[in-house]
C-alpha cells in the first residue's frame, strides 16, 4: 500500500462548493487524493496532520510564467549562456513552489529538461507545463534578434534570447515551427498574434501571422492532440484568435464585448496577467526597460482591469496569470489582491484553480480536493475568502504546502 497520510481539524476551502465548510477529514495515498469526507475516516497507519483549524485548499495554478525570463529587459539575455539561464529558472521555480504554487504553465521559454529536472527531483517546482519556445513571424513579438543580427548569427547555446523564442514565416514554416516544439515535448503550443510590450520593435496594435499561418499551428496541435494559446492584446487579434481555432488568449487587456463575445461561443479562456504591468510601472525602469516598452506598458495597464470586467459581463472563463520578468517574479501573489477591485476572493480563487485545470485539460485532477485529485493542497494562516493577501509575502502564511503527496513544506503537527 502507498504511503497515506490523514488530515484532519481544517476549514475546507473547496473552490467547487463556493464557501468554506467545516467538519472534514482528507486521506491522502501516494500522489492522490483517496477519501475526503465528513465522517472520520478508518486509516490507521496513516500519518496525522492536524491542521489547527486553518484553512485547506487546493495547490495554487499560475497559468501564464516565464521559468527562463530572467531579466526585466530581455536584450539583457543575450549576454547570459543556457546555464546560468537553466540555474536561474530553478530558483525561480523553487520560489512558485514556496508561495503555494504547485502547478504552472510557461508560455515560452522553459523547455523539456527543465521540465524533466524537476520530475525527476533535480530541481525543485511546481508541476509545469511547457510551451517549449514561443513562435512568431519576422519582426514580431518572438524575434529577439538586434536589428544588427542577421538570421542565424547567433549561437543558442550562448545566447539565452535567442533560445526562449522561435522565428517562422510562411504556413510550411509555422507548421514545421509547431511541429518542432511538439516534438520537443510542448504542452501546448504559443503563437504571437500581436506586438508586446517587451519587444523594442513591433508596434503594440501590429497583427502578427496571416490567417493561413494561424490555422497551420492550429491545425498542427490539434493534429497532435495539443491546443494553442495566443499572445494577442487587441480585440482585432483576439477576434482573429477566435475565428481561426486558437483555445486560449494570453493578455488581452484591449479586448471588447465583441471580442469577448465570440470567445464566449467558441468556449474560449482568457489568461489575464494584471500585476506584471504594476510591476513594470513601479519598478521594471531600474532594472533596464526602455522608455518605449515603458510608454507601451502603460497603454495595457490602462486596459487591465476593465478586460476583467468585460470577461465577466460576457462570461468568458479567465485564468490566473502572473508573466512577471525577472526581478519582478517575486510579486507573483500579488495578483490576487489586484483582480479584487473586479472580482470577489472566491471567483479569483476559482481561476487559479478550477479555471487553471480546465485550461490544462485536468479538470477532477488539479485545482480540487475531490477523490481521485492529484494531492496538491496549501494550508493557509486564516481565511484567504476574508484575505486574500494571506496568500502573499512569498508563503509565509502557509503552513504547509503539498505537491503529489509529498510535503514540501509542514510546521504543522
Amino acid at each position: 500500500m502507498s504511503e497515506q497520510i490523514l488530515l484532519t481539524n481544517f476549514a475546507l476551502l473547496e473552490p467547487t462548493f463556493g464557501e468554506i465548510r467545516k467538519g472534514y477529514q482528507l486521506l491522502v495515498e501516494g500522489d492522490k487524493v483517496r477519501e475526503l469526507s465528513t465522517k472520520p475516516i478508518k486509516s490507521p497507519g496513516a500519518a496525522k496532520i492536524d491542521c489547527g483549524g486553518n484553512t485547506l485548499m487546493p495547490g495554487l495554478i499560475d497559468s501564464h510564467v516565464h521559468a527562463i525570463h530572467s531579466e526585466v529587459n530581455i536584450r539583457f539575455m543575450e549576454a547570459l549562456p543556457l546555464t546560468l539561464v537553466a540555474a536561474r529558472a530553478a530558483t525561480r521555480l523553487t520560489a512558485m513552489l514556496n508561495r503555494g504554487f504547485t502547478t504552472v504553465r510557461d508560455t515560452g521559454g522553459a523547455d523539456w529538461g527543465i521540465k524533466t529536472a524537476i520530475e525527476t527531483g533535480h530541481i525543485v517546482g511546481p508541476r509545469l507545463f511547457i510551451a517549449g519556445q514561443s513562435i512568431g513571424p519576422t519582426g514580431g513579438h518572438s524575434d529577439s534578434r538586434r536589428r544588427t543580427m542577421a538570421d542565424g548569427d547567433a549561437c543558442v547555446c550562448c545566447n539565452g534570447l535567442m533560445f526562449k523564442s522561435a522565428v517562422a514565416d510562411g504556413i510550411d514554416g509555422v507548421r514545421k515551427a509547431a511541429r518542432e516544439q511538439m516534438r520537443q515535448g510542448a504542452d501546448h503550443v504559443k503563437i504571437m498574434m500581436s506586438g508586446g510590450v517587451a519587444s523594442p520593435y513591433d508596434p503594440l496594435d501590429s497583427l502578427q501571422f496571416s490567417d493561413g499561418e494561424v490555422k497551420a499551428a492550429v491545425e498542427e496541435a490539434t493534429a497532435f492532440g495539443r491546443y494553442v494559446c495566443a499572445h494577442a492584446y487587441s480585440a482585432q487579434a483576439i477576434v482573429r484568435a477566435a475565428k481561426f481555432g486558437v483555445r486560449t488568449i494570453e493578455h488581452g487587456n484591449l479586448i471588447d464585448d465583441a471580442a469577448a463575445k465570440l470567445m464566449a461561443k467558441k468556449g474560449m479562456f482568457l489568461v489575464a496577467n494584471l500585476v506584471t504591468y504594476y510591476a513594470m510601472k513601479e519598478r521594471a525602469a531600474k532594472w533596464g526597460m526602455t522608455a518605449e516598452s515603458l510608454e507601451k506598458n502603460d497603454v495595457v495597464l490602462q486596459g487591465g482591469l476593465k478586460s476583467l470586467e468585460i470577461c465577466k459581463r460576457n462570461n468568458v472563463p479567465v485564468a490566473y496569470g502572473t508573466d512577471l520578468l525577472g526581478e519582478l517574479h517575486w510579486d507573483q501573489s500579488r495578483e490576487f489582491t489586484i483582480r479584487q477591485a473586479v472580482l470577489s476572493p472566491m471567483e479569483i480563487i476559482r481561476s487559479a484553480t478550477l479555471v487553471g485545470a480546465e485550461i490544462l485539460r485536468l479538470p477532477g485532477k488539479l485545482g480540487t480536493l475531490a477523490p481521485g485529485a492529484f494531492a496538491d493542497m496549501i494550508v493557509v494562516d486564516g481565511n484567504p475568502l476574508k484575505n486574500l493577501a494571506l496568500l502573499e509575502d512569498q508563503g509565509r502564511h502557509l503552513s504547509l504546502i503539498m505537491k503529489g503527496g509529498k510535503l514540501h513544506k509542514n510546521r504543522l503537527h
